[in-house]
């Protein structure tokens, strides 16, 4: 994968994938491939400290997850593209605090 390299287009962007909810739908992999790639049927790899330059693949492999897996920090403004259900209260989405 040639995301393990930090970009010269300014701060690299830290990627999270919640492993354990993780499907392996490979939409990732698809639309970010030097960040992610799949390693088999199910295995996902993903470069945790990727360029700067794949800000905007990364923002849509956030968006076309089905299951809401993945976690960007840009490290530029304290700001993180979480997953569509995933809100800063901690409820998940859920809003009742995950009960």
């Amino acid at each position: 994968m040639d995301g393990d390299r930090v970009g010269e287009g300014g701060a690299p962007v830290r990627v999270v994938v919640d492993l354990n909810r993780c499907q392996g739908y490979a939409q990732c992999a698809f639309l970010a491939p030097d960040v992610f790639r799949m390693h088999g049927d199910e295995a996902l790899l993903y470069v945790p400290q990727a360029g700067a330059e794949q800000r905007e693949r990364l923002a849509q492999a956030v968006a076309a997850c089905p299951v809401q897996a993945i976690l960007v920090d840009d490290g530029q403004d304290g700001r993180r593209t979480l997953p569509a259900g995933a809100l800063a209260d901690g409820t998940g989405g859920h809003g009742d605090g995950g009960r």
